[in-house]
């Protein structure tokens, strides 16, 4: 007979001793024995290692109490200042040339423009509206318990330390740090759920101008011939493209890994999740395990402030997200009044474009507030937009107006509460039908019984091949289907808006109007592998590849070499291919693969690379009037044997210095390989780097050229050159941009003047489930718990995450009670 696997249970020692610890600093000790049928009276924050919150309550609201203190506890001056930008406050208390980061980049605009961008939104009382809704479009009546509890315990732990009791230097005393409202997490759970689009189109969306009607007049009396129309449409598209490839390149990203039971050793089904979100502000993740006993118990990470887990894993399932190839919005060319144009043009009759007035506070530069107003313009389809990525749509003949497919969505707090309590994958992806709030990320996960799960079910506009077929421009087209192709970059629809029956239609199967039916959107369950690397389904596992609408992305193109890496990783160790012993994945050896820190780039382009430089005659390359000797470089990398960008590793950073200048914004196909991409062969073309072309031996000067000015020897261990400042201690950090092929992908810039790094590796977690017993994870969070320098919870995991080392999670009561580090808050 088999035997009933093992759940967490918790013990009532443990409530016993948590009962007394009113201090908040109680140890508790003890065995741990015997099941209880409720948790605690009072929300009750367990700390473990490396300060990492298990909060357990008998309520919804108890248990986002719990997590509003922890949370503003490690990080109150990170989330006092997100609820400053979506209440459209930065120019107030921080000027108005100040920059933002309201989107997935780092200062990405200005305070004043974030400001009046999300000015509207409240104008528009776009999340009051959604708020009265029943769900699925409004909030289940768990997600507003949790919120009502965590706007208290946020609030609870600012009245403790009062705005000048805050250790956090970056907020002490700080006019702006003020109690929260309800609504106040409900905007920012709204902001995160749109910034798929404030990135590409905030500025426009704020900048938008009616032109004056003798200039729109003397533009409609001249029209441009079709050739000259048709070269103005190629050169928006590839401008646009561009801007939109390099954005992505530098911006959020992930890989994620859902290994099914053929592919595992000794277990049943085991995921990788590996995001690569920004290092500081509001994108931020934080760690914690949320437990109410009967209905939830979720161990993992969030966007910080948002009281769930966004990714992680309960007793049966673990899953993750990667960003995809969905554009959450579209554009419709209105063709306007050359007389006035505020009117355009729909099936046959002029339109008015509805104006509004936005105001907001700025502070001036003797200190003193005034105001600044804007005019914004609308159309039936959306606002009308200046610009797409920082590239010119000008509003002349013709205007620009957006649909956000996710302007009406706070459907995920639904989505993910229901992730947090899921069975299977299955019952993931009947969640994710069921409440399509996923906002531009793919869904991977893996569970219990041994089956891993690819899915891009999300809020997708409802853009089948047919309907852009009829309705897109000739710019829609090229950027649609990108026949000026670069690798993630989604397709960006651009419809004709004098036909009102080219906006999105309604799908009665869609949980809300203009989305793409969801069964229509792709998924994959497998025994073996399923994984995604920001490619779009199509090779979710390359033996079964997936088709789709052109919407969510491409087929049948090249993949970038992040996505060959994974693919080659997982394949690989399954078969037992890769040197390691044995066949299958077991935690130790996935956790080896992806720190392991090898370059894909490196493995096809290397050799090519050293053959380049040794057979430069005399080792001379002019580089913009500068006649450099790479002769040094040629033994440095040809020394580099392991490929990898381990902190040990030498030639590694003259590598990236030469291959970011090779291939950065470019597509794989587009660099001078011999062989070129074949579509049935996708994960081992293209191949052999040439080494002649006159491109590799002028990247290579210019990365030597660029080394040697800064001062860095061609040689230089990664360890002395790729490292951050935590509290004046250098810390370094291990992998490489994405272009490099590495899974572990880290972004070095600028911070405040300062190395950093802005992207990359941040919550990783690795769990892996047998058919009994607790599920077994690991992970670390790369940039630590908390923002504040005063913490000791600062950098500790990023001095773990240097040394390729790991945090044993702590999920059960059990372990929980164990851990020597333990202290206990009782918020009573």
């Amino acid at each position: 007979m088999a035997r009933r696997r093992a759940r967490a249970r918790l013990p009532i020692a443990v409530m016993a001793a948590v009962a007394v610890a009113v201090t908040g600093t109680t140890a508790l000790t003890g065995p741990p024995a015997g099941p209880a049928a409720a948790g605690p009276d009072k929300p009750t924050i367990r700390y473990t290692e490396y300060g990492i919150p298990h909060i357990i309550a008998s309520t919804w609201e108890g248990l986002g109490t719990g997590y509003g203190y922890a949370a503003a506890k490690d990080n109150i001056c990170t989330l006092a200042d997100t609820y400053v930008m979506v209440n459209a406050q930065r120019s107030r208390y921080f000027g108005p040339d100040g920059k933002a980061s309201p989107g997935q980049s780092q200062n990405s605009t200005t305070n004043l423009n974030s400001d009046l961008y999300f000015q509207r939104v409240n104008d528009d009382r776009v999340v009051e509206r959604l708020l009265a809704q029943p769900a699925p479009n409004g909030p289940e009546p768990e997600v507003k318990e949790a919120i009502r509890g965590y706007v208290q315990g946020y609030n609870r732990y600012l009245a403790e330390t009062g705005v000048d009791g805050i250790t956090d230097p970056a907020c002490r005393g700080a006019a702006w740090v003020r109690p929260l409202t309800e609504l106040d997490v409900y905007r920012h759970a709204h902001a995160e759920i749109i910034m798929g689009t404030a990135d590409p189109l905030l500025d426009g969306l704020v900048t938008a101008a009616p032109p004056g009607a003798a200039a729109s007049a003397a533009a409609a009396a001249k029209p441009p011939t079709a050739a000259r129309r048709a070269q103005d449409a190629r050169e928006t598209a590839r401008k646009i493209r561009d801007a939109m490839a390099a954005s992505r390149r530098d911006g959020l990203g992930s890989n994620a890994l859902a290994v099914g039971s053929q592919g595992v050793s000794g277990g049943t089904g085991m995921l990788l999740a590996n995001p690569h979100f920004p290092w500081q502000g509001k994108n931020r993740m934080w760690q914690s395990q949320l437990t109410i006993p009967g209905q939830v118990n979720v161990s993992g990470a969030s966007l910080l402030g948002l009281p769930a887990v966004n990714i992680g894993h309960n007793d049966d399932v673990a899953w993750t997200h990667t960003v995809a190839t969905v554009a959450p919005f579209g554009l419709f060319d209105v063709q306007v009044d050359p007389f006035n144009p505020t009117s355009y043009l729909v099936d046959g009759a002029w339109e008015k474009m509805t104006s509004q007035r936005v105001t907001v506070q700025v502070r001036n530069a003797d200190g003193s507030l005034g105001t600044v107003s804007r005019t914004l313009w609308s159309t039936r389809y959306g606002p009308v937009t200046a610009s797409v990525q920082g590239i010119a749509l000008p509003w002349v003949v013709s205007a620009h107006a957006v649909r956000d497919v996710n302007r009406d969505n706070l459907r995920a707090l639904n989505t993910w509460f229901h992730l947090d309590r899921a069975k299977d994958v299955r019952d993931v992806v009947n969640t994710l039908e069921t409440t399509q709030g996923v906002p531009f990320f793919n869904t991977i996960a893996a569970d219990r019984k041994g089956d891993a799960l690819y899915a891009d079910i999300q809020a997708t506009p409802n853009i089948t091949d047919e309907h852009a077929a009829s309705c897109l421009t000739e710019t829609g087209k090229l950027l649609f289907h990108q026949t000026l192709r670069l690798p993630n970059v989604p397709p960006i629809s651009i419809f004709d808006g004098k036909r009102a029956a080219c906006d999105w239609p309604d799908d009665p199967n869609a949980v809300a109007p203009g989305l793409l039916d969801p069964r229509k959107q792709p998924r994959l369950i497998r025994s073996d592998f399923v994984g995604n690397a920001n490619d779009s389904a199509w090779l979710a596992n390359p033996e079964e590849p997936l088709s789709f609408p052109r919407v969510m992305g491409d087929t049948g193109a090249p993949r970038s070499l992040r996505t060959q890496e994974l693919i080659l990783t997982a394949r690989n160790r399954i078969d037992g291919n890769d040197g390691l012993p044995g066949r299958g994945f077991t935690p130790e050896n996935m956790r080896a693969l992806l720190f392991a820190d090898n370059s894909r780039a490196a493995d096809l382009a290397l050799n090519a690379t050293v053959k380049a430089c040794q057979d430069t005659p005399f080792g001379l390359v002019l580089v913009d009037g500068n006649l450099v000797n790479i002769s040094e470089a040629c033994p440095v990398l040809a020394a580099w044997k392991s490929h990898d960008f381990t902190l040990d590793s030498r030639g590694s950073w003259l590598f990236e210095n030469y291959w970011y200048r090779l291939a950065g914004g470019k597509g794989v196909e587009a660099l001078p390989w011999k062989v070129p991409f074949d579509p049935k062969d996708p994960v081992h073309t293209p191949n052999s780097l040439d080494p002649g072309n006159n491109a590799v031996r002028d990247s290579l000067a210019r990365a030597v050229l660029a080394m040697r000015q800064a001062g860095i020897p061609l040689n230089a261990a990664l360890s002395d050159v790729q490292k951050v400042t935590r509290n004046g201690e250098g810390i370094p950090i291990h992998g490489a941009v994405h272009e490099l092929g590495v899974l572990n992908v880290v972004t070095p810039g600028q911070v405040n003047g300062v190395f950093d790094i802005t992207f990359g590796s941040s919550f990783i977690q690795q769990v892996a489930f047998t058919a009994e017993g607790p599920p077994r994870a690991s992970s670390v969070l790369a940039y630590s718990q908390s923002a504040d320098p005063t913490s000791p919870h600062y950098a500790d995991q990023t001095r773990l995450f240097s040394a390729g080392q790991w945090v044993t999670e702590r999920y059960t009561e059990e372990q929980i009670a164990a851990s020597p580090a333990l202290r206990t808050k009782i918020l009573d």
